[in-house]
């Protein structure tokens, strides 16, 4: 389902956006740092800091998302539905990894901490736009 295509928007050089909406239908938006390439149908949130987006994803499981491709500037668009969390493991590690290294680059060392990778089936994925082609 996921496109090689893709994978470049997904190595958290440009931040992502994450829309959930709560059980009563209030709407939430957030930037998010990293969306991670599991496989063909899965990616990694990583989960530090946004606790109504956590709060709304468990009371509704299904998030929208916008990743850029930092090459090219084509957004993506995806629907998924959060199925598990992990907090230790291979997917876990590489994120904090590239977390600890988008912080090093920010000059935030210290400030972000993962605190889970939470992993979204991909339910579909299209492109929106690709900004340096009109």
């Amino acid at each position: 389902m996921l496109p090689n295509e893709i994978k470049p928007a997904l190595q958290g050089a440009i931040p992502s956006v994450v829309a959930t909406c709560s059980i009563d239908g209030t709407p939430n938006a957030t930037v998010i740092s990293q969306v991670y390439y599991v496989d063909e149908k899965h990616v990694a949130l990583s989960y530090q800091f946004f606790n109504k987006t956590v709060r709304n994803v468990r009371e509704n499981p299904y998030v929208a998302l916008c990743v850029v491709d930092p090459n090219t500037y084509r957004e993506w668009y995806l629907e998924a539905r959060f199925d598990h969390s992990e907090t230790e493991g291979p997917v876990f590690d590489a994120m904090d990894m590239q977390i600890e290294a988008i912080a090093s680059m920010t000059g935030m060392t210290g400030i972000f901490k993962l605190k889970a990778a939470d992993i979204y089936e991909v339910l579909s994925v299209r492109v929106l736009k690709n900004r340096a082609n009109g």
